[in-house]
C-alpha cells in the first residue's frame, strides 16, 4: 500500500444528501408500480406485495431522512483513502483513555447502522451498567463497495485484502493493539485481519483477540453418516437449517456473485426494489422468523440501511465485493492461534467443532431460544456483554 501524505489522510465527514437526490426518492416512491401478487402473496416466494406496500407508504409519507441524517452525523465520521479505495468509518474514541480499541465490521445487506446501539455500552460501560475497565475504543468501517466506502473501482477487494485495508486503518488511527469483530462478511473480515497483521496469540500480538458472531463453522458440505450421528441435537437441528438455506435461500449469493451489474441494474432504478431485496434477508435471518422484519429491527431503522444502499448507489458494487471476490465457503484457513470468541444466537447455525478447524475457540456461547443474524441489532445487550466477558482477560 502507498503511504503518502495525500492517502493517509483521515478527513471528517458528514453525511448531507442533496435535497433534489430526496425529491426524486419521493417522486420514485409516489410513481411505484407494485407487481401483481403471486399466488397466496407469502413470504416463500420473495417479500410479499402487501407487505411492500405497507412499508413503501410509511417510507414515502411519515419516513424523516433528514431526522435520521442528523442522528447518524452525531458520530464522528471520516473517510479515508487505503490502497486506492476510499473508506468510511466511525471512529469514537472512550473518555477511558486506557480503553482497548475494538474494530467492528458488519455484513451484507447490513452496513454501519447494524452497531448504533452497541457504541454506547462499549465506549460508555459505566452508563449502562459496565465497570471503566470494559471500554473500548470504538472503529466502526464501512466495507469497500458500501454505503459511503463505495463504490469500489477496480477488482479484487476479497476478504484478505479488505483485512490489510483494516490493519492499515488502525495504524493510522495509532492503535498498535486491539481487538475485532464481527458478524457475516465481518466474521471472515475479522480474523482475517489477525492473519493479515502477523497476530498469533502471543503477547506481542496486534490482533489480541477475535469475537465472532453468527456463521462460523458452517456445514456447506454433506456430512457422512457417522459424523451426524456424532452431532448434538442442536448441531443437527443447524445442520438441517443450513441445508434448507443452501435448497430455498441460495439464488441471492448466486446472482449476486455472477451477475451483479445486472442486480444493481434494476436496484439502481427502483428504491422499492432495492427494499425487496433487503427486506426478504433481513425477514430470514431475523428471529423469529415468523415475525415481521421492521417490528424487530424497527422501521426507521430498517429504512435507514436501505437508504444507505439506494442514496450511494452500492447495490451492484456491494453484490460484487461481498461474494463474487469473496473466499469460497469451507476453504480451509490457517489457524492464527489468536484467542477467539464466537456467540451462535437462535436465529445462526455455526457449529463449535467445525469452527475449531479455521480457529483458536477459546469461548463459545450458544444461545438456543432468541436472537437472530444480526446480533447488534436485534440484541445488542446480550451481545456487549459477550464482548465483555471474552475480552475481559485480553486487554
Amino acid at each position: 500500500m502507498e503511504t503518502t501524505t495525500e492517502q493517509t489522510t483521515l478527513a471528517p465527514f458528514r453525511i448531507d444528501i442533496p435535497q433534489d437526490r430526496l425529491d426524486d426518492l419521493a417522486q420514485r416512491l409516489a410513481r411505484t408500480r407494485f407487481s401483481t401478487p403471486l399466488p397466496g402473496d407469502g413470504w416463500d416466494t420473495g417479500v410479499p406485495t402487501a407487505y411492500l406496500r405497507e412499508v413503501v407508504d410509511y417510507w414515502r409519507d411519515s419516513y424523516d431522512w433528514r431526522a435520521q441524517e442528523a442522528a447518524l452525523n452525531a458520530y464522528p465520521q471520516f473517510l479515508t483513502e487505503i490502497d486506492g479505495q476510499q473508506i468510511h468509518f466511525l471512529h469514537v474514541r472512550s473518555a477511558h483513555e486506557d480503553a482497548l480499541p475494538l474494530v467492528l465490521t458488519h455484513g451484507w445487506p447490513g452496513s454501519f447502522v447494524e452497531f448504533l446501539d452497541v457504541i454506547g455500552p462499549l465506549t460508555d460501560p459505566r452508563s449502562y451498567g459496565g465497570r471503566a475497565t470494559e471500554a473500548f475504543h470504538v472503529v466502526i468501517p464501512t466495507l469497500p463497495g458500501f454505503g459511503f466506502s463505495g463504490p469500489v473501482h477496480e477488482a479484487g477487494w476479497d476478504v484478505p485484502r479488505i483485512a490489510r485495508a483494516w490493519a492499515e486503518l488502525m495504524r493510522r488511527l495509532g492503535y498498535d493493539r486491539y481487538g475485532v469483530q464481527g458478524g457475516d462478511i465481518g466474521a471472515a473480515v475479522a480474523p482475517a485481519v489477525a492473519r493479515a497483521t502477523g497476530s498469533d496469540g502471543t503477547a506481542g500480538s496486534t490482533v489480541v483477540g477475535v469475537h465472532l458472531n453468527g456463521n462460523v463453522g458452517v456445514a456447506v458440505r454433506e456430512l457422512g453418516e457417522e459424523e451426524l450421528a456424532s452431532l448434538t441435537d442442536l448441531e443437527r437441528d443447524r445442520v438441517r437449517r443450513t441445508a434448507e438455506f443452501m435448497q430455498e435461500q441460495f439464488g441471492y449469493i448466486a446472482i449476486q456473485s455472477t451477475r451483479p451489474a445486472a442486480l444493481g441494474a434494476g436496484l439502481a432504478d427502483s428504491p422499492v426494489g432495492q427494499l425487496a431485496w433487503i427486506a426478504d434477508k433481513l425477514r430470514e435471518w431475523t428471529f423469529p422468523r415468523e415475525q415481521l422484519p421492521h417490528e424487530i429491527l424497527g422501521t426507521d431503522r430498517m429504512l435507514t440501511n436501505v437508504m444507505l444502499y439506494w442514496l450511494t448507489d452500492t447495490a451492484a458494487s456491494s453484490a460484487y465485493v461481498g461474494y463474487a471476490s469473496a473466499q469460497s465457503w469451507g476453504e480451509p484457513l490457517p489457524v492464527t492461534g489468536v484467542p477467539t470468541g464466537v456467540i451462535v444466537f437462535a436465529g445462526d447455525v455455526g457449529i463449535r467443532r467445525f469452527a475449531e478447524r479455521d480457529h483458536a475457540i477459546t469461548r463459545w456461547v450458544d444461545v438456543e431460544d432468541h436472537g437472530g443474524h444480526f446480533a447488534a441489532w436485534e440484541t445488542p445487550n446480550e451481545l456487549v456483554e459477550d464482548v465483555r466477558a471474552f475480552f475481559a482477560d485480553l486487554r
